[in-house]
């Protein structure tokens, strides 16, 4: 057998193994790294190229599976939703008091925002591009109804059992949770500056989660 031959079939221990032919996963890493790359340059500022790199793959793979920059952008923001939303289910809020399913909403919420930065930021960026991309994707609206439905069976719950006052919107509930809970992260560092404080120390993190949690609570309370 010549020279040639035998350093063909004598591939060194420490090469790295092929990459598996396995879409699904694939596309899973791309969306994991585009989030990233998304949330910190936003859509223009965002570069295919680099997705491309981190992942191991090509522009051409990218856009085979994805069909566009853009498409690509769409997926991220509806796996940014699904991820919340699919977490919130298991929340098993219909096995607590109307109260302590309110509370442990909340601070769900409180929680998941400030510990997924990647979110706040896509949500920042399609609200600059006005919900354009984010209106493409029918997913988007679906996977936000049962949210909306499981706040409206808690309060619903609470009102029935006289502990919430009546005549309070779902929807507006949702907002006035999600807005406390968005600049909680979104406006973190700018308010830290402006009036010198250490929002980031364990013992304030844990004191504005609670402050959030009784200011929802009290104004749902009958």
């Amino acid at each position: 057998m010549n020279q040639t031959v035998q350093k063909r079939r004598a591939a060194p221990r420490d090469a790295p193994e092929p990459r598996t032919n396995d879409p699904e996963r694939t596309m899973a890493d791309i969306i994991d790294v585009a989030t990233h790359e998304f949330s910190e340059k936003g859509l223009a500022g965002a570069r295919i190229d680099a997705i491309a790199e981190s992942t191991r793959t090509s522009k051409r793979m990218i856009y085979y599976y994805f069909g566009s920059k853009e498409g690509l952008y769409i997926r991220v923001l509806e796996e940014a939703y699904r991820r919340i939303r699919a977490i919130e289910a298991g929340l098993h809020l219909e096995d607590l008091a109307p109260e302590d399913a309110l509370r442990r909403l909340v601070g769900f919420t409180v929680d998941y925002q400030l510990a997924n930065p990647d979110f706040i930021r896509l949500v920042m960026t399609e609200n600059i591009h006005r919900g354009e991309y984010l209106a493409q994707s029918k997913l988007i609206q679906k996977l936000n109804v049962p949210a909306i439905e499981g706040l409206r069976r808690v309060y619903e719950r609470g009102v029935e059992a006289g502990v919430f006052r009546a005549g309070l919107d779902p929807v507006d509930l949702h907002m006035s949770i999600s807005a406390l809970s968005f600049f909680n992260t979104a406006n973190r560092h700018t308010f830290a500056l402006i009036f010198k404080r250490d929002l980031g120390s364990p013992a304030a993190v844990v004191a504005r989660r609670d402050s959030i949690i009784e200011m929802i609570v009290r104004f749902v309370r009958r």
